[in-house]
């Protein structure tokens, strides 16, 4: 399948992508909003609710603007790595579930989002400084035979 089979074939399939597919994917964290779909040998998460995904949205662009210069980043909107990605979406829900109860195990990132509106008054309002020390301190997972 190519490239545009494959992205047409997603946009039929997802109509509301998740924020955080790469952090579900990677195992980073569980959502109970969130559908799988393969897609030929691909798999891609759907949020089922649409207003909780504009929650997800607006939380992720406002972690990856905070963690720009974590990332070492000239502009809070440039094209994120892979690996820079993966940062700001584990990294930043560890550290949001920190901030909120201590620990760093994300059990359901709808539930997290929605605690943290209620806890701080908007995501807005978040103690990001906090936050982006775990995106820092953030890990991938390295290559077989990487040191």
């Amino acid at each position: 399948m190519d490239e545009t089979a494959y992205r047409q074939a997603r946009q039929a399939a997802v109509q509301h992508p998740c924020a955080f597919e790469k952090a579900l994917l990677a195992g980073c964290c569980a959502c109970s909003l969130a559908q799988r779909r393969h897609i030929a040998e691909r798999e891609a998460v759907a949020c089922l609710d649409a207003v909780a995904r504009a929650s997800c949205v607006l939380l992720l662009q406002l972690l990856r603007r905070n963690a720009a210069f974590t990332l070492h980043l000239s502009r809070a909107d440039e094209q994120l790595t892979h690996a820079q990605e993966m940062k700001v979406q584990c990294g930043g829900l560890a550290g949001l579930q920190r901030v909120l109860s201590g620990s760093g195990e994300v059990e359901d990132v709808s539930r997290l989002v929605q605690s943290a509106r209620q806890a701080q008054g908007g995501l807005e309002d978040l103690p990001y400084s906090e936050i982006v020390q775990s995106v820092a301190a953030y890990r991938t997972r390295r290559r077989a035979g990487q040191p």
